[in-house]
């Protein structure tokens, strides 16, 4: 009787054989914009005004090393492992880079680095540079889903750096051109360097929170280049007695991994925020500047701020130590300063009188009644009492950014500009969307590699704000595609 082919094994030979060609117009579409939000969003984290962005830089130039990938914004190279780190501390620095809303991960922040700095190394076509983009990205939410968000989030583990870690892998293999025997030895390695904890929950520097889409980075690259060289790893990472499974949530539907291949997509679900934040908070922020705008509400009018959100993932939000991730501080910057788009919630704001007022006035529920859904609805109900006395409230279950609220590709290109052009000048934030939009003719990628690295500064420099270490940050939907989210076997 023939043995069955192992999940691992079958999920490789997927890897070796992927193609852009195979893929959908709207799906490449949809990558071109996930790119080009991704870089936004890397480019205002690698201002100098960041203490983590200060320290890794310095880092890399003390290791040394081959310069054979660039640091975005540091006019630096380095080794494609090293540029992979820092380059993926600052795709989540911001909290303002794509995420998956069911897979509760923010895989662009992890894969577009590592992408940009295995294609770098290796002279890769643009063609070349999103396939391994999308299929990186593609790997890293199947294994979410795979292994359960939801349950790697109850053992403290971030699934962004867990899943982050194979999807990397996938992307630096196949730059590296790996044949499926390979990819799933990378796979194996990968699984052995996965970490990143929520532990940064408890990190006020805010420096340990984007380091672990880093790491998922820098250890993705790194398995899929030890495979190329030919070192050993275990072949089956989702088999066997020491699975990927039993390690990190307890677990398991390996179904997840392959179902639907090649036909249905995760890329296109992915949200675009338009608030430096956790994703969690951003329905609440939606409906709470929605009555805000309804009712021509100032913050001054605003007795208390009460936000309904699932019992499951309050955790995450609910007077949390980090500013990023704490509802009671967010939503009231929101109302006091971010009426379309937060784009620096970092920035230190609690002593401000009113941001003040508001914190202390601000409530959070976890509530079971929203449940229903999770994780792939964050429904969120605000409820507002004014100082006249009057009650307001309104639900929003899918925030402005997502596939069901979408922005539109011109909306996501201003939220780049706005974003990239605190580093550089406009006319070079343009051109480097302009190649981002032609990507798959580049011949290689590095005249974009060249043009991140070494940036124009702004025509009118901002006076530097002063931050705490750690702080300061910066954060669509497009229209016209059809793939949906359904739910995952």
């Amino acid at each position: 009787m023939t043995e069955p082919v192992p999940c691992s094994t079958q999920l490789a030979e997927r890897l070796a054989a992927f193609r852009l060609r195979n893929v959908p117009p709207e799906v490449v579409a949809q990558a071109r914009l996930i790119l080009l939000d991704t870089l936004g969003a890397m480019l205002a984290a690698s201002s100098s005004t960041y203490s983590a962005t200060r320290i890794l830089v310095d880092f890399a130039r003390r290791l040394g090393g081959r310069p054979e990938s660039s640091l975005v914004g540091q006019q630096l190279k380095s080794s494609c492992v090293t540029a992979a780190l820092v380059n993926g501390t600052l795709g989540y620095y911001c909290d303002i880079e794509p995420h998956h809303v069911g897979g509760i991960l923010h895989a662009p922040a992890v894969i577009v680095p590592t992408s940009l700095a295995v294609a770098e190394k290796e002279g890769a076509t643009g063609t070349r540079f999103l396939e391994a983009m999308l299929l990186g990205i593609e790997v890293a939410c199947r294994v979410s889903y795979a292994l359960n968000p939801v349950a790697l989030y109850k053992r403290g583990f971030h699934p962004s750096a867990i899943c982050g870690a194979f999807g990397a892998s996938a992307a630096a293999g196949h730059l590296f051109r790996l044949s499926a025997p390979r990819f799933a030895v990378a796979l194996g390695l990968a699984m052995q360097q996965a970490s990143g904890l929520l532990a940064w929950a408890s990190d006020h520097t805010e420096n340990s929170r984007p380091f672990n889409p880093g790491l998922a980075a820098r250890n993705g690259t790194t398995a899929a280049y030890l495979a190329h060289l030919g070192f050993g790893g275990p072949p089956t990472p989702f088999e066997g007695k020491y699975d990927a499974f039993t390690a990190f949530s307890g677990e398991r539907n390996p179904k997840a991994l392959l179902a639907d291949w090649g036909k249905h997509y995760f890329l296109p679900e992915f949200a675009y925020k338009r608030y430096s934040s956790c994703s969690f908070t951003h329905p609440g922020l939606d409906a709470l500047l929605g009555l805000a705008r309804e009712h021509k509400l100032k913050s001054a009018e605003v007795q208390e701020i009460v936000l309904r959100f699932p019992s499951l993932g309050a955790h995450m939000i609910d007077n949390n130590e980090l500013k990023s991730h704490c509802a009671q501080y967010i939503l009231p910057v929101g109302l006091v300063f971010g009426r379309v788009m937060i784009d620096d919630i970092l920035q230190d704001r609690t002593r401000h009188p009113e941001v003040a007022r508001l914190s202390a006035r601000t409530r959070m529920v976890g509530d079971r009644t929203l449940d229903k859904g999770w994780p792939e609805v964050y429904a969120s109900l605000v409820e507002i009492t004014t100082t006249d006395g009057r009650r307001l409230s309104k639900r929003v279950d899918h925030a402005k950014g997502t596939m069901e609220n979408p922005l539109t590709p011109e909306e996501i290109h201003q939220k780049y500009l706005k974003l990239a052009t605190t580093v550089t000048s406009a006319a070079q934030a343009e051109r480097i969307a302009e190649i981002v939009h032609r990507i798959e003719r580049l011949s290689d990628v590095h005249g974009l590699a060249a043009m991140l690295r070494t940036l124009k500064p702004p025509a009118t420099k901002q006076p530097a704000k002063k931050v705490p270490d750690g702080s300061r940050a910066k954060e669509g939907r497009a229209a016209g595609t059809t793939t949906r989210r359904r739910k995952q076997p």
